[in-house]
């Protein structure tokens, strides 16, 4: 099949109202590639991006891409977008250069062109997520290197809800640990406890394909040895014990199983859990310490939180 990439150059002023009119245009979603991501100041914190390649860039100005079908309506489709676009000085709204470029995708090319955006990122004090395709020296000899083919159905390891796992396995996870890794997706924590020197890591996924796709990343990571991924529902095919727990899921489903938690969690053990957004952190701390954990730290990471809870001795 064909799509057609369509591509505006416009300002960030017209971001919004441009790709709302994509949007109602038929487009699906919109890719975004700002000038001032080069030269904008970070914080500097473990999540940043590794590297910025100035020719995924326009050198001023936004670009915004849509991906449309090629159909025998496209040419009346654009020409609509086109006048929509133009309509938007009328409400003030500057669009800049408004340059507008068409150009055909093969379907083949749509399914991985989201690689070029997608580059080593240092996550923590010995974490580097690489994608499989990109080149990479490690900068330390103690630098863990993960290795991670995502595909379009899972996250690159980068989102804050992993890092902040990630940073929090780095800090609790010891030699000969037994780890269960709840909601695995990738299996990219899995992977980091298993380089960390957990002797075995229990990793599950109610996703048949996350399944698949975080076995592949275990055997691309040589931790298969370590690590095994079964298809469960957050603890059902769990029997034994463990010295670590991770569930880097959503917020209300880690509120219903505390209680199975507490009872898979050595005493002495931790619970490291993620996915929680800033407005629900009270809510899954209190559903911790009604099932009997303690709160050990909050980590925080734009609006996303991590808890890092243990159970007494």
């Amino acid at each position: 099949m064909k799509w057609t990439e369509l591509s505006i150059l416009t300002t960030n002023e017209a971001v919004e109202a441009v790709s709302n009119i994509l949007h109602e245009a038929g487009a699906s979603g919109v890719v975004i590639e700002d000038s001032k991501e080069l030269t904008k100041e970070r914080i500097d914190q473990f999540g940043e991006i590794y590297a910025l390649n100035p020719d995924d860039f326009p050198k001023n100005g936004v670009v915004v891409k849509a991906y449309l079908s090629a159909t025998s309506f496209l040419a009346e489709t654009v020409e609509e977008i086109k006048l929509a676009i133009a309509n938007l000085v009328n409400f003030d709204i500057n669009i800049g250069e408004n340059i507008v470029t068409l150009c055909e995708v093969d379907e083949e090319d749509w399914a991985t062109a989201w690689k070029q955006y997608y580059h080593p990122v240092k996550i923590s004090e010995r974490f580097t997520i690489v994608p499989t395709w990109e080149e990479y020296t490690p900068v330390s000899t103690d630098e863990l290197i993960i290795e991670l083919d995502p595909g379009m159905a899972f996250g690159t390891g980068t989102h804050p809800t992993t890092v902040m796992c990630l940073q929090a396995l780095e800090n609790v996870v010891s030699e000969n640990d037994a780890v269960i890794d709840v909601g695995t997706g990738s299996g990219v924590l899995s992977i980091g406890a298993a380089m960390l020197g957990a002797k075995q890591v229990h990793a599950l996924d109610l996703d048949e394909v996350a399944v698949t796709a975080a076995r592949e990343n275990v055997e691309l990571n040589k931790v298969d040895g370590i690590v095994q991924v079964f298809h469960g529902n957050l603890l059902d095919t769990v029997k034994e014990p463990a010295d670590v727990v991770v569930a880097n899921i959503l917020a209300e489903i880690i509120v219903t199983f505390t209680d199975d938690a507490y009872s898979i969690v050595k005493p002495g053990g931790v619970y490291v859990t993620s996915g929680i957004i800033g407005a629900k952190k009270d809510e899954v701390k209190e559903a911790l310490e009604k099932s009997g954990f303690t709160i050990e730290e909050v980590l925080m990471m734009e609006d996303w939180v991590a808890i890092i809870a243990r159970r007494p001795q």
